[in-house]
This record gives structure tokens, sequence and C-alpha cells, in this order.
């Protein structure tokens, strides 16, 4: 990919997305960041400023477990930005009990999977204004223990839940994140916009937010040099700016190389996927206009 982009990125104020949009920063290209937190968006930006002077950044604000939040922001983005080049859906969380957001929805689900096909389409239109544009989505190999059932349903599913069974539904989560780059890439087809998902493998990076014990493990990890964040904010990276997948698409990535995955069933059926897109339109039918 040539020249400065336009890269619009979720989840950047931690982890592999903060790794991430350092690197993107060194490149060049400008870039255009969702956070939650006020006092985050400050410490990222001045991070990456410390390491590259005058990166061009800017933040828009949106919890994404408030919907009308993150249509709100994707709105503001799309009139602020006449093209998108790359869109990066890192934000994500893996709870261990559940929660419900306001608008009724699964906490989890509505960060994981609602919130990105939200606000992926609300900026479609200046994605696709943007002549090789690409668009990436964190998944996870996490997906292949998903909780089985249907997955229409799952969008609706405010059923309890202990730290044990979590790993099911979060996979569930990311088994939908797979489902909707698939379906994606077939609609923006025509358009000539690359869309791709990847597994980042284990991260000792803000790794089980919820554990009392989380800050001492991840210190203990990265002594041990176990789960370098840096590989998993790679291949975030190279998806998203790398001639090497300039016209790839509908792919799913491993953190290993780059190599490709095959999603777990239902993830590879077309059918299923048109099946999910449609019932997520209907979810979300309140917050857009598709």
């Amino acid at each position: 990919m040539s020249g400065p982009k336009t890269i619009v990125m979720t989840g950047a104020t931690n982890g592999i997305g903060r790794i991430a949009a350092a690197s993107l920063a060194a490149q060049g290209h400008r870039l255009v960041l969702t956070a939650r937190d006020e006092a985050k968006a400050t410490a990222t930006r001045s991070q990456i400023l410390q390491t590259v002077p005058g990166a061009a950044i800017e933040f828009f604000f949106a919890d994404f477990t408030r919907l009308h939040a993150v249509a709100a922001a994707a709105q503001a983005i799309a009139a602020h930005c006449q093209r998108v080049d790359v869109l990066i859906n890192n934000a994500g969380i893996h709870a261990f009990q559940q929660r419900v957001t306001e608008d009724g929805f699964p906490e989890m689900m509505s960060v994981n999977y609602l919130a990105p096909w939200l606000l992926t389409n609300i900026l479609g239109p200046r994605l696709m204004a943007s002549p090789g544009a690409r668009v990436v989505t964190v998944a996870s190999e996490a997906s292949r223990y998903a909780k089985k059932g249907k997955l229409q349903d799952a969008l609706y599913d405010t059923a309890r839940f202990t730290r044990l069974g979590s790993s099911a539904i979060y996979g569930r989560t990311k088994l939908m994140n797979i489902m909707f780059s698939m379906e994606l890439a077939r609609r923006l087809a025509s358009a000539r916009v690359a869309v791709n998902c990847l597994d980042p493998g284990f991260n000792a990076t803000g790794l089980g937010r919820e554990l009392p014990f989380a800050a001492p493990l991840e210190r203990l990890l990265r002594f041990l040099r176990i789960g370098d964040p840096n590989r998993g904010a790679g291949i975030i990276v190279r998806l998203a700016t790398d001639s090497q997948f300039e016209n790839v698409s509908a792919g799913y990535f491993s953190v290993k190389d780059a190599a490709p995955l095959s999603p777990v069933a239902p993830a590879n059926d077309a059918d299923e996927q048109k099946a999910l897109w449609a019932a997520t339109r209907d979810a979300l039918r309140t917050y857009c206009s598709e």
C-alpha cells in the first residue's frame, strides 16, 4: 500500500491495538482511532508521539456497549473523513460473567460483534469511495470452541454463565466475526474492497482484565517471553498495509507467518453467513440505515 492512508481503528488504547497503531503511525499513516476513555486516549497519543513526532492522530469517542454512541461516532467519522482507506476492527473483551447492555444485548456480543458490524456498515460508503480499501477484523481461533446453537438466537442470549463457561461465549462472538468478514467480502467484491480477518494468537498484553491476578500474570508471561504482543500486532499491520494482501479478500489468517486458516463450521457456509447477516441487520435496524 503506497503513500499515507487514512486508517480507522478500534481498540487502539490497549494491548496489541496500541502497538499496531504505533507501527502504522511510524509508516506515516493518518490514524483515526475510537476510544471509550479520554485518559487512555491521551496516554496513547502521548506514547505514539514520543516515538513518532508529528504523527497524525485523531480520536472519536464511543462506548461499544452503547450502540447509539457507536452509530454517532461512525457518522462523525464519515462526516470528517472524505475517504477511509483501511478499517481495523480490533476492539474486544472477554467477560467472565454475563452483563446486559442498556440496549438489551449481551455485553460481549455488543462489543465484539454488533459494534464492529455497525461501525463497518456506516463507514461502508467511505470505504467504497477509496480505491484499494481494506477491512481487517480481529477474530480468534477461540472460534473453534464456540458455544453450540443457532447463531441468530445468540444475538439475544443473555443467559448467565460462569468464568469457566465464558470461553465458549467469547468464542461464539469470534466465530461470528469470521462469518461477518466472509459475507462482507462477498458484498464489497464489486467495489474492490479487500476484507479479511485474523487470529492474533495468544497475547500477554491486556490479559484477562477481569482476573484479579491479571497484572502479575502478565508480568510473569512477559518475563518468560510467552505471548509476545508484537506478533499479534504484526499480523494486523500486515493485513492492513502489505502489498501482499492488496488483492486478497475473504481470507482468515494465522498469526504464524500469515498462513491461511480454514474456519470451523458454520463459518465457511455461505448460506449461514447470509442468514447471520440478515439477522444482525434486523437487530441493528434502529441504529443504521441498511
